[in-house]
């Protein structure tokens, strides 16, 4: 196939159609590039990890688990969402109005040990806002529908969500507007491509998570399993997470009283249906969050594997001059996308990145690797 026209504009050649390479399909055909985007499944997202998320942008809540290099991409993804939805033409549902972190009398000392964990991220990262206790009545002013549930709980300010389908979608529609060469069904690796070269583009951008595990063999996947419920008599109106020492489940409310319930990953790759006892005990657990949950209508059970790297930390580093690979992901994909997706830009634009210092990203040549 031939990439290169009569022009100085650059082509670019994208390899995966999830999160990451959705986004960064467009963004460089915001640039001016003629894109091309490869995926193994189908338009729909199908083999992506994006399309079963919560999609929640909680980097205060997630500065318990994670490093503070991620919390600060969690941030600057925060202040980017808006803008870049901005520019599609489909809505998408976003929501900054917090999150709500939650806990039974029971599970007092675990939800000490989290709040503990916040304070000790914050003093890495003091830009994060600070978690705000609360009692029966802050609780009930937030969420009155959790007013006789809950006496204690924490409201995390600042934090929000989007919808990740609508997202996809959107992201879907715009590269069709922009003319982006969309190839479904088609995996590709960089492997079958040699930028600079004649009829070859100028760069090649793996965005492929799993599917790269041929070039990129620490990438491992970590099971994760949600539940979409329609429930019209559950009212709330921000995410909420709950305390529980087996799972530590959340409820994420999307439009039109559309929920999705969720719980932590299972260090796995099984992409097998969830078995009976973990829906069981997911949808017990969001039970005694909301008792409006037992008259829900279950619309979807889903499982996909995250891909994650041997410190679940993500990386970007380069097959070859003109070759990268955005990967590792894990957990956090609508959380920290936006900031890989600037780190790339610049990297793209002027052959560094000071936003890739910033967040602790070193972008260098995979063993064995052509430089």
């Amino acid at each position: 196939m031939n990439f290169r026209a009569p022009s100085t504009t650059p082509a670019s050649v994208v390899l995966g159609a999830g999160l990451m390479g959705r986004l960064l399909a467009v963004q460089l055909a915001h640039a001016g590039h003629r894109v091309e985007l490869f995926d193994a499944a189908g338009p729909q997202a199908e083999g992506a990890a994006a399309r079963v998320a919560a999609a929640m942008l909680a980097p205060l809540a997630e500065s318990a688990v994670t490093e503070a290099s991620v919390v600060q991409m969690g941030l600057h993804a925060m202040a980017r969402w808006p803008a870049l939805i901005s520019k599609l033409d489909e809505p998408v549902f976003f929501q900054q109005q917090g999150s709500l972190v939650l806990w039974h009398r029971q599970d007092t000392a675990e939800a000490a040990r989290f709040t503990h964990q916040l304070g000790a991220m914050r003093g890495s990262v003091p830009q994060l806002p600070a978690p705000q206790a609360l009692d029966a009545a802050g609780v009930a002013r937030l969420e009155p529908s959790l007013a006789a549930r809950f006496a204690q709980g924490l409201y995390l300010p600042g934090e929000g969500q989007l919808d990740n389908r609508q997202l996809l979608a959107a992201l879907l529609q715009h590269l069709e507007k922009l003319q982006a060469r969309l190839h479904w069904h088609s995996p590709r690796d960089p492997r079958d491509f040699t930028p600079g070269q004649p009829g070859q583009p100028d760069w090649v951008f793996d965005c492929r998570g799993l599917g790269a595990r041929g070039q990129w063999p620490d990438v491992r996947g970590v099971r994760g399993e949600i539940i979409r419920v329609h429930a019209p008599e559950v009212a709330l109106t921000r995410p909420t997470r709950l305390i529980h020492p087996r799972y530590p489940l959340y409820i994420v409310p999307k439009q039109d009283h559309l929920f999705v319930i969720g719980a932590t990953e299972i260090e796995s790759d099984d992409l097998s249906p969830p078995s009976v006892r973990s829906t069981l005990e997911l949808l017990s657990a969001a039970y005694t969050v909301h008792s409006g949950f037992a008259e829900a209508r279950i619309l979807e059970i889903a499982t996909q594997c995250r891909p994650a790297l041997p410190d679940n930390l993500p990386a970007i580093r380069q097959l070859g001059p003109r070759v990268l690979q955005i990967n590792g992901l894990f957990r956090h994909g609508f959380m920290i996308a936006p900031a890989l997706l600037d780190v790339v830009m610049e990297w793209v634009g002027h052959g560094e990145s000071g936003l890739a210092a910033s967040f602790g990203l070193d972008i260098e040549p995979a063993c064995g690797a052509v430089s």
